[in-house]
């Protein structure tokens, strides 16, 4: 059975090769690169890997850490030039294997939709990977919105994920790993929420976003959401209908790591919007996705082969 693979990232191996040379690189040094050896893998031993793991193909997204939306905007566009090179040039070199996602400078609408344009449509990336919120600014803000528009008109898919351990929770809780497994998921909701209440999939009917780690704790929290817009003017601002009517307008991965939690979130959001997500090379990566996946009782063959590979086959026309 094929296995398609959305949410796996690479480190640049030009950054890897001027820290282990003692350079920076547009100013930025070896920070945690060195911690897990995987994150300074080739794309030969990437593709060894795969191949223990079962994936054949990888949708590779630069690392979160790469983002650097708080640098100056031509600084973080330089980087993001490099990354996507990078990563095109990785799937010009395995066209069969790995397919790509952009990193953009999001604290400048402007550059961030051409390089986003750029990314699509000249180095053939399947759309970009963006954190959850950009100098603490949600998505709902209308200065973001021409990014949307401009990701709907190109059919790029829009991939949220987080920036490590900076997360809604760090603030308050910056200990036993909190601001991952918890905050990961807080920020996850915040995010379908900014863009559901704030009005933008109304704006952008076509519009693809998933959403990383299994949306974060938002179809748990959904009924919740609901209440509040049957009772609350402040609510129903931007938003003529319930909030759990727009579950299906978003993909998810599913890392969740329990098949309870897999299973509820199908019967959510539907099979058909839940996609095959590893989170590798990280150390919270899923060990072994594809036999996980496919060891489920719970899960029909159907609904295996949709999660593993059909429905990146329709999304991303691999």
């Amino acid at each position: 059975m094929r296995s398609i693979d959305i949410h796996a990232h690479s480190t640049p191996q030009s950054f890897v090769k001027a820290v282990a040379a003692g350079k920076d690189w547009h100013g930025l040094k070896g920070g945690d690169a060195s911690e897990n050896p995987r994150n300074t893998w080739t794309p030969e031993q990437r593709i060894a890997d795969m191949n223990s793991l079962g994936v054949d193909i990888q949708v590779v997204s630069t690392a979160a850490a790469f983002y650097q939306y708080g640098l100056d905007p031509r600084v973080t566009t330089a980087i993001a030039r490099d990354c996507n090179d990078e990563v095109r040039q990785m799937t010009l070199d395995y066209p069969d294997r790995l397919a790509g996602f952009a990193t953009l400078p999001m604290q400048d609408v402007k550059a961030a939709i051409a390089e986003l344009d750029r990314a699509v449509n000249q180095l053939g990336l399947k759309g970009a990977m963006i954190d959850d919120e950009v100098r603490g600014r949600t998505y709902d803000e209308p200065e973001f919105l021409p990014f949307w528009k401009a990701a709907e008109q190109m059919g790029a898919v829009v991939f949220i994920h987080q920036l490590g351990g900076d997360t809604l929770v760090k603030g308050r809780a910056n200990r036993y790993h909190f601001p991952n497994t918890i905050g990961n998921l807080v920020d996850r909701a915040v995010t379908f929420s900014a863009l559901v209440f704030g009005g933008v999939m109304d704006a952008c009917p076509n519009l693809k976003v998933c959403l990383a780690h299994g949306g974060g704790y938002t179809c748990y929290a959904i009924g919740r959401l609901d209440r509040g817009w049957q009772v609350r003017p402040e609510a129903k601002v931007h938003l003529k209908n319930p909030p759990s009517n727009y579950l299906r307008r978003f993909y998810y991965d599913c890392i969740v790591y329990d098949e309870r939690a897999l299973r509820f979130l199908i019967d959510s959001v539907g099979v058909d919007r839940v996609v095959l997500g590893t989170d590798w090379p990280a150390d919270m990566c899923l060990d072994w996705p594809v036999s996980w996946v496919l060891a489920m009782e719970s899960l029909t063959t159907e609904e295996k082969e949709a999660i593993l590979y059909k429905n990146l086959e329709n999304l991303l026309g691999l």
